[in-house]
């Protein structure tokens, strides 16, 4: 069995930057959304992204392999990273404030932890995520609460944010199988599958070709979640994932909420209520407890208080 997969310095850092990266998404996503398909959001993000690692590729003089079966690969990584969860999401904020969209994202871990259980040998749940996994439901359900069935618009778009961090976890899952491959590449790869899988269905149903032409601050917003919310993020995604695994590095979806929040109110004029903040606290336990570190600190803490004495 190989030995369980930890976080040091190096890969907490990258994993803050991530958070920093991934944060912004949600605003950009509401403000493109406001004025533009959600699936046209989708290509345009995944679209200028596979333009600019492609190009940076080029001028690097690197050429991405040829395999069949590693593009085959890529095409089910591009599935459950960018095109499911993508359209999910930018379909749910729709419905429903990005802030609330970005907490529950936050529950990817909680179903990370499930799936990798039975499908990894060295990501196996312990007692501290198990405990984790009760209170990130929990966070969720509290977060949820009973007045989101009053709305069906907006039962629906938590829904969809749901469904999103379902596809998140198994994509880290799925995504282990590339830890020998340069994250350039299988970042190039994957947002340049998962583009040419969203240009004939964006052509049949969004018809993009009709729509007004958009002004300039939906330029710099699509440019903004393609080069630093998608192509900068995922080559960091996927260095973080070959060094700590998916369980560790799903733990990035804890630290959206706050960067998504903060932009929410400080730029959209949106509100949160009592209920996310508990939902948020509550998820964020959670996660603490299937990160272990705290409770190991604990218990170092109370075996040497007897010594001290």
């Amino acid at each position: 069995m190989a030995p369980p997969l930890r976080m040091g310095t190096a890969e907490w850092s990258l994993l803050i930057l991530l958070s920093v990266l991934w944060g912004g998404s949600f605003f950009f996503y509401k403000v493109l959304v406001a004025v533009l398909p959600p699936l046209t959001v989708v290509l345009g993000r995944v679209g200028v992204a596979a333009l600019i690692l492609n190009a940076w590729l080029l001028a690097r003089g690197d050429w991405m392999p040829r395999s069949r079966r590693l593009w085959t690969q890529f095409l089910v990584m591009g599935l459950l990273n960018n095109v499911v969860p993508f359209s999910l999401i930018a379909f749910g904020e729709v419905r429903i404030a990005s802030g609330l969209a970005s907490i529950l994202n936050a529950t990817t871990p909680i179903f990370t932890v499930i799936a990798a259980h039975g499908l990894t040998d060295n990501e196996k749940a312990t007692a501290g995520r198990l405990v984790g996994v009760l209170f990130g439901f929990a966070g969720t359900a509290v977060l949820v609460g009973p007045a989101a069935m009053r709305g069906y618009g907006s039962l629906v778009g938590e829904a969809a944010c749901l469904l999103a961090a379902i596809s998140y976890a198994f994509a880290g899952i799925y995504g282990r199988r590339f830890s020998a491959l340069m994250p350039l590449k299988v970042a190039t790869g994957q947002i340049s599958a998962s583009t040419v899988v969203l240009l004939p269905v964006v052509a049949a149903v969004d018809r993009p070709w009709t729509l007004p032409l958009p002004g300039m601050a939906v330029w710099l917003s699509i440019l903004g979640i393609a080069l630093l919310c998608t192509a900068l993020a995922y080559i960091v995604y996927f260095r973080l994932l070959a060094a700590a695994g998916a369980t560790n590095l799903l733990l990035v979806t804890f630290l959206l909420p706050v960067s998504s929040l903060l932009l929410g109110w400080s730029m959209l004029g949106e509100t949160v209520g009592p209920s996310a903040f508990g939902g948020m606290a509550l998820i964020g336990l959670g996660l603490a407890a299937i990160d272990g570190r705290p409770a190991r600190r604990v218990r170092y803490l109370l075996s040497a208080a007897p010594a001290r004495r």
